[in-house]
């Protein structure tokens, strides 16, 4: 059973906010399918729909899906399916979506496909509970059928970063990968492995150990409070046992005779003898 939806508070982002803002370089280009007249313009469209989802450095010949361009070309799908179509691709699955942790993921196909980050973590939230339940695909599609996405891009849109300021696209400057990526390379390097036997069987230095255990493990390890020593119950324990404690028995039966002791002749040194003076 699918989870609904949880309710998060939008933040005042700009792309919330009306602007009068001046046309200039940072003002993103729209690519309408509408607008389309040649094979040019269709090529620019799926040239921008592949930099706006994959990003730069996924724009490669063997990440390219023929059969998605075909049927763009062809207008046998629209704008929004294709970009349904990268989004479920494996390109997006094995080379964004494997690399991150839900959360960050969440953040990641915001920006991509909806054209802003994410509002709060609230959000981040209930974004990853539809991920965990609906699955990659579901959570794509749960995107592209929202009112937001379809006010905003329609069918025939290739999304964008709405009012961007000063800087590089945000879709662009995202790395592949994260701290949970490495943490699971290394745990997946060691190959079951402890660390101490790790350590023991290579050339690796003690550093080189530490800076190869898991950021998550030290915070977890931090985190553990060791339980604390009841007092009461150890004295109401240590009672008990006293209280009970049988003492064994050490006693010796005496005989009715008693032993005698006789009188042993002492020879002394004449001179300790008293009133026995030599002149």
């Amino acid at each position: 059973m699918s989870i609904p939806l949880l309710e998060y508070s939008p933040s005042s982002q700009n792309q919330r906010v009306d602007g009068y803002e001046v046309p200039n370089e940072d003002t993103p280009t729209i690519y309408r399918l509408d607008n389309a007249t040649s094979d040019t313009d269709i090529d620019s469209i799926i040239w921008a729909a592949y930099r706006q989802i994959f990003s730069e450095h996924l724009i490669l010949k063997s990440n390219r899906q023929s059969f998605l361009e075909s049927q763009m070309r062809n207008r046998a799908i629209n704008v929004r399916d294709f970009i349904r179509g990268l989004g479920k691709s494996e390109v997006f699955r094995t080379q964004i979506a494997d690399l991150n942790s839900n959360y960050r993921l969440v953040d990641i196909i915001l920006k991509r496909f909806l054209g802003r980050a994410a509002y709060n973590k609230d959000e981040e939230i209930a974004w990853s509970i539809v991920i965990a339940t609906k699955g990659l695909h579901g959570f794509i599609d749960a995107l592209l059928d929202s009112d937001e996405y379809l006010e905003n891009f329609g069918n025939d849109i290739v999304p964008f970063q709405r009012r961007r300021y000063g800087s590089r696209p945000f879709n662009l400057v995202n790395p592949r990968y994260n701290a949970y990526w490495r943490d699971t390379q290394n745990i997946l390097g060691l190959a079951g492995r402890s660390f101490y036997s790790a350590r023991t069987s290579g050339s690796l230095t003690t550093e080189d150990i530490r800076k190869a255990i898991p950021a998550n493990f030290f915070a977890m390890a931090g985190t553990i409070i060791p339980n604390e020593r009841n007092y009461q119950r150890t004295i109401a324990s240590v009672t008990s046992q006293i209280t009970t404690l049988e003492i064994p028995d050490t006693t010796r039966e005496i005989g009715t005779e008693q032993p005698t002791i006789k009188a042993v002749a002492v020879a002394l040194p004449y001179r300790y003898i008293p009133g026995t003076q030599r002149n």
